[in-house]
């Protein structure tokens, strides 16, 4: 089984120095076809969807139905004692194993009965209410900000806090950017600071959209003034906005932060601040991730709701909701209206 399936020239044509410069451009287009972090999930499903495979003396190729199903229901119940995968992550590595099954030339149908059956079953079965993270309210984020010096490492994080609430940004998308467009070649998106606020220009999975942030109403509040602030002190005019500092905190370097700060920052500034008192330490930690930033800007902004979902660039209103905690429940009361 190849574990890294390569664009070639089909068997029938003769490779010249043209064509060969091509294969080499078409490979770069299709490993930016998804993200680094799903390509590198995807590479993980197929290794362990071909080890299991092995072990039971069975071959990946050609795909097969009936296969994948039993695998599927080896991961909802293992055999070998190891903890069960949650449905949503079944999910997830059946779409891993399609990928690369059409990486290889090959269809793998997720609809035929010997998947779709098990599937559905195991859902029915072993799905639970999805676990959401706790949202981010415009307090909250007031009182983390606060517990932040105005050193360099403050200014950052000050930055990285209000500008990924004030634009429900995904860590990834907040530590993605550059000064300018075509900065790195890692860049995700890039900003313009305007005078009404600042542009962000990101590539999201549906393609590029832009995420307007607007000044705040007072400047210890104000996630563009933070920006500007950050990117003064720190002389950072080129390449990566948010980038690491040394260790004597006195200088920024040139290496991009990686989005696993931005998760860490919101549970220690969560914790520092206090802000679900009586809690126990670890509680609170569980509660809050990447995603509450967004989730915070979803359920506090008071506009309509077209416009949440925009600045999310969700591309339904369903999936908006989804991150609007306990906004507008019980807003419409259908028994008063039905006349009880």
């Amino acid at each position: 089984m190849t574990d890294d399936p390569k664009i070639t020239l089909p068997s029938h044509v003769v490779g010249s120095g043209n064509l060969d410069r091509l294969i080499d451009t078409a490979r770069g287009y299709a490993e930016g076809a998804a993200a680094p972090n799903t390509l590198a999930a995807y590479k993980v499903d197929w290794k362990h969807f071909g080890r299991w495979c092995r072990m039971r003396g069975a071959d990946p190729m050609p795909p097969s139905p009936q296969l994948v199903g039993l695998y599927l229901a080896d991961l909802a119940s293992p055999s070998d004692g190891s903890p069960a995968l949650l449905p949503s992550s079944i999910e997830r590595r059946l779409s891993g194993l399609c990928w690369n099954y059409v990486a290889r030339g090959q269809a793998l149908d997720r609809k035929d009965r010997h998947i779709k059956n098990v599937l559905d079953g195991i859902k029915r079965k072993h799905a639970r209410p999805p676990i959401q993270k706790e949202a981010i309210t415009s307090d909250d984020i007031k009182a983390m900000v606060a517990t932040l010096p105005f050193d360099l490492r403050g200014l950052r994080d000050r930055a990285i806090l209000l500008f990924g609430y004030a634009g429900g940004l995904r860590r990834s998308e907040i530590v993605c950017l550059d000064c300018h467009k075509d900065d790195t070649p890692d860049s995700g998106g890039w900003v313009e600071i305007m005078k009404a606020g600042a542009l962000l220009t990101i590539s999201s999975k549906t393609g590029w959209r832009e995420v307007e942030i607007g000044r705040g109403s007072s400047d210890q509040t104000c996630p563009v003034h933070a920006l500007e602030q950050w990117l003064h002190f720190s002389k950072i005019d080129f390449g990566p906005v948010f980038t690491s500092v040394t260790r004597d905190g006195k200088r920024s370097t040139e290496k991009r932060l990686n989005d696993k700060h931005v998760a860490r920052l919101i549970k220690k500034t969560a914790l520092d601040a206090n802000i679900r008192d009586g809690l126990p330490e670890a509680k609170l930690l569980s509660m809050f991730s990447g995603h509450s930033l967004r989730a915070g800007l979803a359920s506090s902004a008071e506009v309509d709701e077209r416009y949440v979902q925009k600045q999310l660039g969700h591309a339904s209103a369903e999936m908006t909701r989804r991150y609007q905690r306990r906004r507008d429940r019980f807003r419409v009361n259908l028994t008063k209206a039905a006349g009880l």
